[in-house]
C-alpha cells in the first residue's frame, strides 16, 4: 500500500481538540483528460525579483510545515530549493538555499513533512509547539475548527482548487455524473470519519446518513474488493493515476468530481502564519509572498527541478509513502488540466476570495454539528495584502 495521504487529513481534524488541550495552546464532473491540457503560458520572473535579497527581512531558514510527505501538489515550495540541499531523514525535512530562477535569495528554506512525521498532529496545533516554524499549511475548514486555540492566517494560496474528490466506477454507474448523483442513487460512499465536507453534504441533503460509510483508511482494498460498487474519497491529482497504472487489481479509469465542483470550495494547502507574528513578519511577507506566487507559475512551466527533489526526498525518507517520477510528472499535468493550479478570482495567482471562504464558514455553521466560533468571518482567516497582483498565469 503506497499512497494513503488522506488518512492524515482526517486524523488531523479528529485529533485537533485533544491535541490542542494537551498543548495548552459543484458543477460538472471533472474527468481525467484524454490528452493533457496545454500548460498555461508562464512569464519568467522579472529581473528585479531574480536579484531579490531576503536576508535583511526574513528568518533563515524559512521553515515551512506541510501536512504530508513531498508530492507534486507541494511543488511550488520544492521548486525554491536550490542545489546543494540536504535531506534530514530524522525529522523528514529538506533544507537548502532558497533560489528563484537560479538566483540565491539570501536565505535558506526548509520544507518539513507532516502527517506521521509530526505524530499525526494537526498542522495548526503543531505550529504552536515549535517557534521555528514560520509558515504552515492551512486548509479553510481546519482553520475554522482550530481558530479558538490555534489560529492561522493564510497569506497566499498556491493551489486554487482543493484536489480532494469523490470517485466511482463509470462501468458500474454509467449514469452518475456528480457527487449529487451519488446521493440521489443511494450509492455507498466510503470516506474518512470526521470529514467536514461529509457533514456539509449531509446537512444540505446532497447525501443521506445511511449511505455514508466512514471506514475508509486510505487503502484501495475496499473499493477494489467491492468491484466498484461503492464510491470513495481521494485526490483528483493522484488516485486516477494510481487506479489506472499502479493498482494492478483494478487497472481501469475511475470517474470523479472534486469537492470544489460539488460546492464545497474550501482552500487547501494555503501558506499561513500565526496571526500574532504578522507585525514582526510584515517586511518579510511583502517580499516573500510574491516569490511563492512566481514559483507556482515557474513550477508549472518547468517542473523537473522541483519534481527531482520531491522524488529524491521521498526515496531517502524510505517510509511507507512512495512517489515515483511518473506520478509526480502526471500530477503536475493533472493539476493544470483540472485548474487545481491557476489564477484566483481574477488574473492573479495565489490570492483568495473572501466570499468563497465565508461560504465555507457559513456552510459549516449550518450543519449544527461543527464547532464554528460565533462571529467568525473570512477576514479572520486570510489576507491578500501581500499579494502581487501582477503575477499570474
Amino acid at each position: 500500500m503506497t499512497r494513503t495521504r488522506t488518512t492524515g487529513l482526517a486524523a488531523g481534524l479528529i485529533a485537533f481538540t485533544l491535541f490542542a488541550a494537551a498543548c495548552g495552546g459543484s458543477d460538472p464532473v471533472a474527468e481525467p483528460a484524454e490528452e493533457p491540457a496545454e500548460e498555461p503560458a508562464a512569464e519568467p520572473a522579472a529581473e528585479e525579483e531574480a536579484s531579490l535579497d531576503l536576508s535583511a527581512d526574513c528568518p533563515s531558514p524559512m521553515v515551512i510545515q506541510t501536512d504530508w510527505f513531498p508530492e507534486a501538489e507541494h511543488g511550488a515550495l520544492y521548486n525554491l530549493i536550490g542545489d546543494g540541499y540536504t535531506v534530514d531523514t530524522n525529522i523528514k525535512a529538506v533544507r537548502g538555499p532558497m533560489v528563484q530562477n537560479g538566483q540565491n535569495l539570501g536565505i535558506d528554506i526548509e520544507v518539513r513533512t507532516g502527517g506521521p512525521a509530526i505524530g499525526w498532529a494537526p498542522v495548526s496545533s503543531y505550529v504552536y509547539t515549535d517557534d521555528s516554524i514560520v509558515l504552515a499549511y492551512a486548509n479553510t475548514e481546519a482553520q475554522v475548527l482550530a481558530y479558538t486555540d490555534a489560529p492561522l492566517l493564510s497569506v497566499v494560496a498556491p493551489l486554487e482548487i482543493n484536489p480532494q474528490m469523490i470517485m466511482w466506477d463509470p462501468n458500474t454507474y454509467p449514469d452518475v455524473e456528480s457527487i449529487a448523483d451519488l446521493g440521489e442513487q443511494g450509492i455507498t460512499i466510503n470516506v474518512f470519519g470526521g470529514g467536514v465536507f461529509s457533514e456539509v453534504f449531509l446537512a444540505e441533503g446532497i447525501w443521506s446518513a445511511d449511505q455514508v460509510d466512514p471506514s475508509y483508511d486510505g487503502s484501495p482494498s475496499a473499493f477494489i474488493a467491492a468491484g466498484g460498487a461503492i464510491a470513495q474519497q481521494g485526490f483528483a491529482s493522484a488516485e486516477p493515476y494510481d487506479y489506472l497504472n499502479t493498482f494492478a487489481d483494478w487497472g481501469k479509469e475511475v470517474k470523479f468530481q472534486t469537492l470544489h465542483d460539488a460546492g464545497f470550495e474550501a482552500y487547501a494547502a494555503t501558506l499561513g502564519i500565526r496571526p500574532s507574528d504578522k507585525d514582526a513578519l510584515d517586511a518579510c511577507l511583502k517580499k516573500i509572498v510574491p516569490v511563492f506566487q512566481q514559483s507556482v507559475v515557474d513550477y508549472v512551466a518547468a517542473p523537473d527541478h522541483g519534481n527531482a527533489i520531491i522524488v529524491d526526498a521521498v526515496t531517502q525518507f524510505a517510509d511507507f509513502w512512495q512517489q515515483s517520477p511518473e506520478i509526480t510528472a502526471w500530477s503536475v499535468e493533472q493539476q493544470v488540466a483540472l485548474g487545481l493550479v491557476g489564477n484566483g478570482p481574477d488574473s492573479t495567482v495565489g490570492n483568495m476570495d473572501a466570499d468563497r471562504i465565508q461560504k465555507v464558514i457559513d456552510d459549516m455553521a449550518a450543519t449544527g454539528n461543527l464547532d464554528v466560533p460565533e462571529g467568525l468571518t473570512a477576514s479572520d482567516l486570510f489576507t491578500n495584502e501581500y499579494i502581487d497582483t501582477s503575477i499570474g498565469f
